[in-house]
């Protein structure tokens, strides 16, 4: 019977194998599984046994191989789930976890007005952001005494070190310099939308920074009127805003634009009712707009008596007050994570 000792033997060990990586476990292997290994051996031997003992001798060796095999089994598979657990680990991460970001409010809402003036045929243009006396004001019917050139408005810069006098290098104060780009370089039919970063020399306050982000748009062709505009910015308007939403347009004077207008719409707070938003008169200002100067489209190298078009200009920050209701510009720029938190979902 001493077969059936060695049985019981081994089962016992196989009972209590362990290991403790996985080069241990594959010698474990290899010692009783493998065509040397101690269970076949015992299986050689098992072949000489009596008749009237293989049955008992039979059932033992194959719950011995059926256990070695299901404990090396087992063990395989806890190195394996600890070697998976270890591919996950970013060793190049910190041990801080990290918060995840969420888009700027002022990206968004400059995309969704780009959305949806594609609608209606725009593209987007873009243009420098250091630029020149001629294609900021020169071009743009600026009188050379007009105050937006004056050093209190524009950021001009110096040429040479120590040189105090303005020169005609400058920070665009407007995305209208774009416009002039196109127009020098393009044939009408003109329809493209000005999306930018603009900087004026102004004092920083809650309504008013020294940087500030613009979207403008120019369409030219024949026979382009004021009521095409007035329905342009009427879809834009619904689209943004509500289909509740009105307009209306008030005379104002640009040098860019002749007739100019200043676009309101009813306060999407009160519904045009009158709160302490819109003070009280149940409309908001967004926009100024107009149709191009002639003298504009001639300076650009288009002729006035052919082709018409019309300009309209909007700050993103302002836009973007009224949707969210920030009341405070300075927000947009300092990266105050408790602010971005609260466009997550958004």
């Amino acid at each position: 019977m001493a077969l059936k000792e060695n049985i019981q033997t081994l089962l016992a060990q196989v009972g209590e194998m362990k290991a403790t990586s996985a080069e241990e476990l594959e010698s474990l292997r290899i010692k009783y599984l493998s065509k040397k290994g101690e269970i076949t051996a015992l299986f050689n031997e098992f072949r000489t046994v009596p008749g009237d003992q293989k049955r008992e001798l039979g059932q033992m060796l194959n719950q011995l191989r059926q256990q070695a095999e299901s404990r090396i089994n087992e063990l395989k598979e806890q190195f394996e789930a600890k070697q998976a657990e270890a591919d996950k680990l970013d060793l190049t991460r910190t041990p801080d976890p990290i918060a995840l970001g969420t888009r700027h409010p002022l990206s968004m809402v400059r995309e969704e007005i780009e959305d949806i003036f594609s609608r209606i045929g725009f593209t987007i243009a873009q243009g420098p952001e250091v630029e020149d006396d001629k294609h900021v004001y020169g071009m743009l019917n600026f009188a050379p005494e007009h105050p937006a050139r004056d050093m209190q408005d524009t950021f001009f810069i110096e040429k040479e070190k120590g040189v105090q006098k303005p020169t005609d290098v400058l920070l665009r104060s407007h995305t209208s310099s774009v416009q002039t780009r196109v127009m020098t370089s393009q044939k009408p039919p003109i329809r493209v939308l000005c999306p930018g970063r603009v900087y004026r020399n102004e004092a920083i306050s809650a309504r008013a920074h020294c940087f500030f982000h613009q979207v403008e748009g120019l369409y030219i062709d024949k026979h382009v009127s004021f009521a095409d505009l007035r329905e342009a910015l009427l879809y834009f308007s619904k689209e943004m805003f509500g289909s509740e939403t009105k307009i209306r347009l008030r005379p104002s004077y640009f040098p860019f634009t002749e007739p100019s207008a200043e676009m309101d719409i009813s306060c999407n707070i009160c519904g045009g009712k009158g709160c302490s938003f819109c003070k009280g008169t149940g409309w908001v200002e967004i926009l100024g707009c107009g149709m191009v100067d002639p003298n504009v489209l001639e300076a650009c190298g288009i002729d006035s008596k052919e082709y018409s078009g019309y300009a309209f200009g909007m700050g993103v920050e302002r836009i973007t007050n009224l949707k969210y209701r920030v009341k405070d510009l300075r927000l947009f720029s300092e990266n105050d994570v408790r602010f971005l938190r609260q466009f997550e979902s958004c």
